[in-house]
């Protein structure tokens, strides 16, 4: 699959950012069939052998709602791949996917060209999360065909740059497929993104708020309930920096003003020891700054509406001053 073709199948150039334990088939189904790239964590499925019957699930349903609907058929799909020495599934994930034959997989800490390799031959497409350029340059020389820039005010882990500079400072030399993530939660949001050189917004944060969503009825609603003055951004709970919700923090005993460092070496996705028994991602909440915009949980299908509806209305605020 080229970018062209990835491009044609999308109602809006989104991609939905995988989610840890939030992104379920029901979300990706969803996300895929509203016209945007659904995508979830291989990590998600579990037990290891569950990963062949969401494939399984999410291919048929969305073959079927193409047949049914010739007119507006369904978005591709992604996998989020965890690239990382303490991934011992990787092997058998990788394996699963390519018989699948999973459209885009989405690469994380870290870079290995048997990925990628495996990923091509079938003619899938490969795109790597950084968050500066010398990330970028080694996930490019290793094999990726994209990058998705994970940049300040991103939910999970982030990084520290503004999009304008690290857009701009990627866009200088590479001329590939990108995607661009940092607070996205508005149609303006999404052309704005295109506007700076991207092909993809990136954007997780707000698809926790809907309907599909896997998560629990209280992580939805302080995201409702939230700005971009509740998100924390810290590397204690994984070792890997990354944005919070303070009232999350707060609920784990913990000063989200005074927030301890972390080991890197020490890294897992859980807890950062044992002795802290609230976890990342379960009891700790992931979330981007973009949330302030949020005021309802819609269905997923509500959510891309409202997005395009906007993304239009920006779109004509604009071409005045283009002309």
């Amino acid at each position: 699959m080229t970018l062209q073709e990835l491009k044609a199948r999308v109602r809006l150039p989104v991609i939905a950012s995988p989610m840890f334990i939030v992104s379920y088939p029901e979300l990706v189904i969803a996300q895929c069939k509203a016209g945007i790239i659904g995508s979830f964590p291989a990590l998600n499925a579990r037990p290891a052998h569950m990963l062949e019957e969401w494939l399984e699930r999410i291919t048929r349903e969305l073959a079927e709602h193409d047949r049914q609907h010739p007119d507006r058929p369904s978005a591709p799909f992604a996998v989020n791949q965890i690239v990382h020495k303490t991934n011992d599934r990787l092997h058998h994930d990788m394996e699963v996917c390519v018989k699948y034959k999973v459209p885009l997989v989405i690469t994380s800490l870290g870079a290995q060209p048997e990925i990628n390799d495996a990923v091509h031959s079938y003619g899938g497409l490969v795109m790597h999360d950084v968050i500066n350029q010398k990330f970028a340059h080694k996930a490019i020389e290793k094999g990726a065909d994209g990058l998705i820039l994970v940049a300040a005010g991103a939910g999970g882990h982030a990084g520290r740059q503004s999009p304008f500079a690290l857009m701009q400072e990627t866009r200088a030399w590479f001329d590939g497929p990108i995607a661009l993530s940092g607070s996205i939660a508005n149609g303006a949001s999404i052309l704005a993104a295109e506007a700076l050189g991207a092909d993809f917004a990136y954007i997780g944060s707000a698809f926790i708020a809907t309907q599909e969503a896997h998560a629990r009825p209280e992580y939805k609603q302080a995201i409702l309930e939230g700005s971009a003055e509740d998100i924390v951004y810290t590397n204690f709970f994984t070792g890997v920096w990354g944005n919070y919700l303070g009232p999350s923090i707060v609920a784990a005993g913990l000063d989200p003003h005074d927030m301890p460092g972390a080991d890197p070496s020490r890294m897992k996705f859980d807890s950062r020891d044992d002795t802290f028994k609230a976890k990342a991602w379960k009891d700790v909440w992931g979330c981007g700054q973009g949330i302030g915009v949020l005021h309802d949980v819609p269905p997923v299908e509500a959510l891309v509406q409202r997005f395009n509806d906007q993304y239009q209305a920006a779109r004509a605020r604009v071409a005045p001053r283009a002309a």
